[in-house]
């Protein structure tokens, strides 16, 4: 990861190919996360013990995406099609999300993953702005998830706390749109 993002870096690896290995690695990574969790804590106590300075592919495997996506500039001249199905996209991660807590459906293996699909397609509408809050708040909880076992479950009050946030993004998603009440 980290020959990777220095090789994106320098444009020795065109974005597109970037943002596919990327992708790949990222995928790979949380795979072997959740089932080395009970040896390896988490990536930065992994790359201590190990003496390893890779502080570019600690932050990608923490933010857990591509750098293509992470940082996307929002172009207002390129609202196409494209720009539809981002957003419906993202509207289907946000019920995804809702629905998958309300069914208390609330170990981290049920819930990051709807998360973390929820953050990348986030990314991938041009509307929003860099700075919508609905992008922190997933990945704050993806953050904290993160220093959780793959079968640890969310107790109740963060369970109340992450569908009251996931509902607040949302209805702010909706109102960034266009849309005057989400209807959460």
């Amino acid at each position: 990861m980290e020959k990777l993002e220095k090789a994106y870096v320098n444009s020795a690896v065109p974005s597109a190919e970037y943002e596919s290995a990327c992708g790949e690695l990222i995928t790979k990574y949380k795979t072997l996360r959740n089932t080395l969790s009970d040896t390896v804590p988490d990536v930065s106590h992994f790359m201590a013990t190990y003496a390893m300075h890779c502080a570019s592919a600690r932050h990608r495997l923490q933010v857990g995406l591509p750098a293509t996506i992470e940082h996307r500039v929002n172009n207002p001249s390129d609202r196409s099609s494209s720009s539809a199905v981002s957003v419906a996209e993202c509207v289907h991660h946000y019920i995804g999300a809702m629905d998958t807590i309300k069914l208390n459906m609330v170990a981290k293996d049920q819930v990051a993953p709807c998360l973390s699909d929820l953050l990348v397609s986030l990314y991938k509408v041009p509307q929003l702005p860099a700075d919508f809050k609905g992008k922190a708040v997933a990945q704050q909880w993806l953050e904290r998830l993160e220093k959780m076992r793959a079968s640890d479950e969310l107790g109740d009050d963060e369970v109340r706390q992450l569908l009251f946030d996931v509902e607040n993004s949302y209805n702010a998603f909706m109102q960034l749109l266009g849309g005057k009440d989400a209807g959460g």
